[in-house]
This record gives structure tokens, sequence and C-alpha cells, in this order.
């Protein structure tokens, strides 16, 4: 509707305006005349542009001059939602329904349930195989440091070094000469450095094996903590120095048995672990060398106490690792190794049994040698009683439990029997012998 605002003052001008129109316009003109009367019915102050329809969209003009005032339509106020409301208002407005989708058959819904499911279970399987891909890649670690040190045992396999060492100090103990304390320390660095040379070269040559065992996934070279060249480097750092001070320090044939059981475990003993049975027996031979190591170290020469000693290390070995090797026999199939427990399984416990029963004539043999006293065979003959009847439950049940319980009893007996080896040691008094036909003379007692 269009509109035009009017007082009192406004509708005075309008009439006024009319009236000098009525004087100037013929009174013949019937619109003109119901206008005119119009206009003289409304008294002055109710006259309002309302009544003049006509008006509309048009001009007013007086006297050829244009006055451009044009009945505008009133503009609707717009009002912003929810500003300037009070919460009368507000409370007023209604939330609009949720809109539901039509239910679907039971069906229909069942298999579109049950392919939604799938799809997920599909997905999440795919980022289960995405992860384990993952984990399996290779990646290389940051080392820092201060987590060197572990690396370094764990690359040298510090409890194997540490056994190694222990053995090659009971041989400087059995040796019948003088304890000499630098020697005796040089000669336990040396043996203890070429341990750890043989050890960080085995890790080197075996890392593609080692990935595959879940006993030697862990291993620093298999987790990419250092790399083959570090390992390398180390090995020769280890290595060259301990042979150099066997053989300077020591004696040369401490040395050249060093060297010989690196190359022993490294080129042979380390690749025969995947062509034969055989490298159980090279094996037990660098496990027996250490003893000798540590004779030859007191004594500087090689005779039979080394030879027995060197067979304590060697027997012992057999149930010690064949009853390790037989709860891993899946570890080594993945691996790839030749091992008794794998391929032969009869043959495994019967070498293991045959060396536990071998201990017990070795003790019975050290007497005889002038190694220890005849004490020793008895003290120790508990001990060796104990393995063998281990030995001989592995032989028969041939289980896991069997296995582990003679497993853990080599891991005692050997350092017990050095132990009770060291303890009944013949003094060195009594394998001097006095010569034949010597006379002692009595000096004669002369009266005071």
């Amino acid at each position: 509707m269009y509109k035009a605002p009017c007082n009192k003052l406004r509708g005075l001008a309008c009439a006024a305006l009319f009236r000098k129109l009525s004087q100037n316009v013929s009174g013949n003109q019937p619109w003109f005349r119901s206008l005119a009367q119009l206009c003289r019915s409304y008294p002055s102050d109710c006259f309002t542009f309302q009544h003049f329809s006509f008006l509309k969209r048009q001009y007013v003009t007086k006297g050829g001059t244009e006055l451009l005032q044009q009945a505008k339509a009133k503009l609707e106020s717009v009002s912003v939602p929810l500003e300037g409301h009070d919460d009368a208002v507000m409370k007023q407005v209604q939330e609009l329904p949720t809109v539901r989708l039509p239910a679907l058959p039971a069906k229909q819904d069942q298999a579109l349930t049950t392919e939604i499911k799938v799809k997920e279970e599909a997905q999440l399987e795919a980022e289960a195989a995405q992860e384990a891909h993952k984990e399996k890649q290779w990646k290389e670690l940051k080392v820092e440091p201060e987590d060197l040190p572990g690396v370094y045992a764990r690359l040298s396999k510090i409890k194997l070094t540490a056994l190694v060492v222990t053995t090659a100090a009971a041989g400087y103990a059995m040796a019948p000469v003088p304890f000499e304390p630098n020697c005796f320390l040089l000669a336990l660095l040396g043996t203890g450095l070429s341990s750890c040379a043989a050890n960080s070269i085995n890790q080197y040559c075996e890392v593609p094996f080692d990935s595959n065992m879940n006993r030697t996934k862990n291993r620093p070279l298999v987790r990419g903590q250092i790399s083959p060249l570090h390992a390398l480097t180390f090995a020769a750092s280890c290595g060259i120095p301990g042979v150099a001070l066997l053989t300077v320090a020591v004696n040369p044939l401490t040395g050249f048995l060093g060297a010989l059981n690196i190359l022993l475990y490294t080129c042979c003993y380390t690749p025969l672990k995947r062509l034969s049975i055989a490298n159980t027996w090279v094996g037990a031979v660098v496990g027996a060398i250490p003893p000798i190591m540590g004779w030859t170290a007191a004594t500087g020469t090689f005779d039979a106490g080394a030879l027995l000693l060197g067979g304590f290390l060697y027997c012992w070995q057999f149930p010690h690792f064949n009853a390790l090797s037989w709860n891993l026999r899946e570890d080594y199939s993945r691996g790839g190794y030749r091992m008794m427990s794998v391929t032969h399984p009869d043959l495994c416990r019967r070498v293991a049994l045959r060396h536990s029963l071998g201990l017990m004539g070795l003790s019975a043999l050290a007497p005889v040698l002038d190694l220890s006293t005849w004490s020793f065979p008895v003290v120790s003959l508990p001990i060796n009683l104990y393995i063998g009847y281990l030995a001989l439950r592995f032989y028969r049940t041939a289980d896991r439990a069997s296995a582990r319980n003679l497993f853990f009893c080599s891991l005692w007996h050997l350092p017990l029997l050095l132990l009770l080896l060291i303890t009944c040691k013949k003094s060195r008094k009594d394998q001097e012998d006095p010569s034949p036909g010597s006379t002692t003379s009595a000096t004669p007692v002369t009266p005071t």
C-alpha cells in the first residue's frame, strides 16, 4: 500500500492547492467536480493523500516546476531472528522434528548391516597388515653414545664371554706353578677380548638368519642399532689387541691358541651350522680351548693337565647345548640351522647322555694325572650323578620339561665342578717326587 504521512499543516497546503486548481480548470469536467466536492466536505485536519488514488506513481507539478514528489512504497521492517527478542519469544520457537529415513525391510536391513561389518573388518585387517609390514621393514635406529656400552655388550655376548673368562681363570688356577697376578690379569683380558671379537664376527655373519628366530631377533645388528661396518670395526678393535696382548705380554703359545679359537668359531663353526650337524662337535672344541689357554698362560707348555681341563669343558657342552637346542627346534628350523635336535633327535639325546656320564670318568682321571687329590672324585660324584640322572630322563622322555631341567642343571654344574677341582688341587710339594736312593744323614749330637 502506498501511503504519505500527513499532519494538519500539510492538509491545509493540499486544500489550498486544489482550490487554486478548481479556479483555473473548467468546471465542466465531472471528475474534477467530484474531486472539488470531496475536498469541501472533509475537514482540513483529516485530509490525507490516501483519498487520491489517481496520484499513484505520478508527479505533482505547480507552475511548470517539478516538485519531484512521488508516492513511495512503505519499506517493511526486516527483523533479525533471535535478536532483540525477549525470552518469551524465544520459547515460542519450536524445534524442527528429526527427519527419519523410511524403515527398510528386515532382510535388507540385515544384509546392509552385514555388508558394513564386512567392510569394517576388511579395513581393520588391511591396516593391521600394513602395520605388520612396516614393522618388518629395516629401520635405522639412532643410538646415543651412552647406549653404546649396552650395544657392545649384546654384540659380544657378554654372558658367554664371562663364562669363557671364568674357565680360563680356572685353567690358570689349576696350573702347578706359583700364582702371578699380572700374568693372570693380562691372560684374562686377552682371552676376553678374543671372545668379544669372535662373537661379534659371528653375529655379523648370521644377521639374515637371526632375524627369523625369536631368540636372536633383538640382537643389535638385526635391529639396525649399529651398522655392519661398525660391528666389524668393534670386532677388529677387540681381536687384534687381544691376540697381540696374549702373544707379547703372556707367551706366544697362548696367543696362538687365542687366534686359533677366533678362526675356529668364525670360519668353521659359524658356516657349519647351516651345513652339517658336525658343528656341535666343532663348537665343543672351541669351548674347550679357553681353560687350556689359562693353563698355557701359567706354564707356557701344553701337557696332560691342560687336556684334562679341556676335556671337562668338551663333555659338559653336549648336555648343556643339546638340552638348550631341544626346546628351540622351531627357531633353529626357521633360521635354517642344521642341529642334532632338528635333524637327528635320537642322536641328540644319546650324545647328551653319553657325555654326561663321561664327566664322571674325567673326574676319576684327575687324581691319576696328579691334577687333584683322590677326594675330588668322591666330592664331585653327587653332582655328576645328578646331571647323569637328568640326562637319562631326557633320553627316555624327550619332552620339554626334562630338557629344561637338564639345561638349568648344567648352568650350576660347571662352576661347582671347577670350584671343587680347585679346592681339591694337589699341592706343588706333593707333586714333586723325591729322588730314589736319596738318604738323609743325621747330624751327630755331641754332648757338651
